[in-house]
């Protein structure tokens, strides 16, 4: 019986896939503007945000954000009501993604033309939640919430994730270099230590609930993804690693269950292997060495 490992075809074709889901059709010509481009950077390659954001754990940890943004009501009506999630959910997906590899990877003037975009998109959006309290997308309180829920939900699949764990001073590190993109974007005193981050999660805890309008991005979310017959099985399995890393003072307020000993015994694994086929098909394979 043939037991070797998809061939070099196959993981292309996976990794090609993969990737224009995540990057758009301009991905191929974003990529080569980001990593070839000459210039000072934000972050230097030694930096540990260039390792989280270049893993495959991030797409759980993408997903797991979201969910987690979800419980500010003022965030998620602005989310609700201007960024297009059910109409156009690759491309907010697309959006972001290269907002984030600008940042991480590309030159210092790429990155602050990356930020000055979304600042003056940020600037037009306001209005009304369901309960009638205003909302704008700059202020900076809102916007500290997005960002602590990313910082938390990158950090935290990186951990369980990612292929090369960060170590105390690193995960601090990787904090204090997300700062300074939230700086960037408005947000005047990021956390910048783990510490910080968990009290800064834990002072807005009062202001978050599970509105309908949250409620139901997790349903679009989780169960009802624009994706092909054949490539939802795998979303399923990202999609309950990213529900089973919530905390549960953020799974009651959107109903997610819970399932004990499952989760541990099912999910964890799954989610570990698959994130390794991801890591591996969107890895390029190494160059081929003499006959």
């Amino acid at each position: 019986m043939d037991t070797e490992r998809p061939g070099p075809g196959v993981r292309e074709r996976i990794g090609r896939s993969l990737f224009s889901r995540v990057a758009g059709p301009s991905g191929p010509e974003n990529r080569a503007r980001i990593h070839q481009t000459p210039g000072p950077r934000w972050f230097g390659p030694e930096r540990p945000v260039r390792r989280v954001h270049g893993d495959a754990s991030m797409f759980i940890g993408g997903l797991r954000a979201l969910l987690l943004q979800s419980l500010h009501p003022l965030a998620m009506a602005a989310v609700a009501g201007h960024s297009g999630y059910r109409g156009d959910p690759w491309g907010r997906l697309q959006r972001t993604s290269t907002f984030l590899a600008v940042t991480t990877f590309g030159t210092a003037v790429h990155a602050q033309e990356a930020v000055d975009r979304v600042r003056a998109v940020h600037e037009s959006v306001r209005g009304l939640a369901p309960s009638g309290e205003p909302y704008h997308a700059a202020d900076p309180h809102l916007l500290c919430w997005v960002h602590i829920a990313e910082v938390d939900s990158f950090l935290w699949a990186h951990q369980r994730y990612g292929q090369r764990p960060l170590d105390g001073a690193e995960c601090d590190g990787y904090i204090d270099d997300m700062a300074t993109v939230a700086r960037a974007l408005g947000v005047p005193d990021p956390p910048r230590d783990r510490a910080g981050l968990a009290a800064r999660i834990a002072a807005y805890r009062p202001e978050l609930r599970g509105t309908r309008q949250a409620r139901d991005a997790a349903r679009f979310i989780l169960l009802r993804p624009p994706l092909p017959w054949p490539a939802r099985p795998p979303y399923a399995v990202l999609a309950a690693n990213a529900v089973a890393g919530l905390p549960p003072w953020a799974r009651e307020p959107l109903r997610l269950p819970r399932a004990p000993g499952v989760e541990e015994v099912c999910v964890r694994p799954a989610g570990k292997a698959l994130t390794r086929t991801i890591r591996w098909a969107m890895t390029p394979p190494p160059a081929p060495t003499g006959p």
